[in-house]
């Protein structure tokens, strides 16, 4: 358990054992969320592949390729009909 003082403008450093622990560098983009009254905090990359494996146990096997394609050619056809002449 790490203790921060937040500095003026709400600013709060993450300490050196959490980056590391993250894989956090400058420039990188962290999520927080609010559960309970806690606030938990993740990376940009793990909330991806949580998504992700929420598809993919959504979606019975071997369709997500398929959902894929029909939702790219969905979105192709909105942009052709989109498109000024």
């Amino acid at each position: 358990m790490y203790e921060m003082k937040i500095s003026e403008g709400g600013r709060v450093v993450i300490p050196a054992p959490i980056r590391r622990s993250l894989d956090l560098n400058e420039g990188d983009t962290v999520v927080w969320d609010i559960l309970n009254g806690e606030v938990h905090l993740s990376t940009r990359k793990k909330q991806l592949e949580k998504a992700r494996a929420l598809f993919q146990k959504s979606t019975p096997p071997g369709t997500q390729p398929q959902l894929v394609k029909d939702f790219l050619n969905e979105r192709r056809s909105e942009t052709e009909r989109d498109e000024p002449a």
